[in-house]
């Protein structure tokens, strides 16, 4: 019932949000949205509750948004310079990339994280074994190690800040 109750707060957050100034009609409207949404989906999304609570957690979120957004620009002036030139050398591929992170959300963050950035898309996940597989345009290392390090490790650090 507490995974619900956050997730019906956190909808009705977003809710205001997207449709400020609000109404008496937008806001019930906004209730009645986000109580389907929690009744439906409630004990999937939110399956420890009471991380919310942290305060620390939504710092480490707003870097985590902040780092993102670096990494993407970064990985977007990467992609047109490599397609506006000539002659620039790829080596494409797919990098078995080794976790830490073990909740099912931060996985799915990390994942999409990689795939925000231009240039790689995740693959698969294998969860039970700490696994991310990326298919990356150029790939710089072969060796696991150095592969996260250069892809996954400064989402990863965040992330599990946050999540675990």
């Amino acid at each position: 019932m507490k995974s619900k109750i956050v997730l019906f707060i956190f909808c009705m957050l977003i809710w205001i949000g997207m449709n400020w100034p609000i109404d008496v009609y937008w806001f019930l409207a906004g209730v009645i949205a986000s109580m389907c949404v929690a009744m439906a989906i409630g004990n999937i999304f939110v399956h420890r509750p009471h991380i919310v609570a942290h305060a620390k957690r939504y710092l480490w979120i707003g870097y985590y948004l902040l780092v993102l957004l670096v990494e993407v620009i970064r990985a977007n002036i990467d992609i047109i310079y490599r397609v506006t030139k000539v002659n620039v050398p790829l080596n494409p591929g797919i990098l078995k990339i080794r976790t830490k992170i073990k909740s099912e959300i931060g996985l799915a963050l990390l994942a999409n994280s990689i795939t925000f950035s231009p240039g790689a898309s995740t693959v698969d996940i294998d969860a039970d074994k700490g696994y991310i597989y990326v298919h990356c345009l150029d790939i710089e290392s072969q060796n696991i190690k150095a592969a996260t390090e250069l892809i996954s490790s400064k989402f990863e650090k965040i992330l599990k800040k946050i999540f675990e």
